[in-house]
């Protein structure tokens, strides 16, 4: 069964919603107000054809409103939940390492949503969202445990989680 993404849950933490807010407030008043303004003074210089200050401005114009379309929908979709304790336990929040059944290469990931690390373009870390598959799979269990989910070609996969701590950044 597949989840239409506008439907889907975006799992945040307090911090994480409130950042999202932050930027939401921020480009629907002061971003908004300078990118009108700024179209304004470049319409006023005249023949908006080759007006590259006009252009360049309406071009920034729609990339502020589909970001405040996007976080709009993100928060509205959002669930808010505490940051998750230390103790292993899979949930959203958590940085997971697993081990594929038959591999010894860890690989780790963050189980939550993307939003949270467009907040911070430094961090690089695959998203796993708990919803996924594979997400849904490991949800709850502890470090030890394995858990197996189906692939997108219909063969069952075997996953051991190796850590779950909470994801910092």
């Amino acid at each position: 069964m597949t989840q239409n993404i506008e439907d889907s849950v975006v799992w945040l933490t307090q911090d994480g919603y409130d950042q999202l807010k932050s930027e939401l407030e921020h480009l629907k008043g002061p971003a908004r107000a300078e990118i009108t303004q700024r179209i304004s003074d470049a319409r006023d210089e005249g023949d908006l054809k080759e007006n590259g200050g006009y252009h360049a401005a309406k071009d920034e114009q729609g990339k502020i409103e589909a970001r405040i379309r996007q976080l709009e929908d993100m928060l509205r979709r959002a669930q808010v939940g505490e940051t998750p304790k230390p103790g292993g336990k899979v949930e959203p929040g958590m940085k997971v390492s697993i081990k594929f059944a038959g591999d010894d290469e860890v690989e780790t990931f963050l189980l939550g949503s993307r939003e949270l690390l467009a907040l911070d373009a430094s961090v690089d870390i695959d998203v796993y969202s708990p919803q996924s598959p594979l997400g849904s799979a490991i949800l709850g269990k502890k470090k030890g445990q394995k858990a197996t989910y189906e692939a997108p070609n219909g063969k069952p996969v075997t996953v051991e989680i190796v850590a779950a701590e909470p994801f910092t950044g």
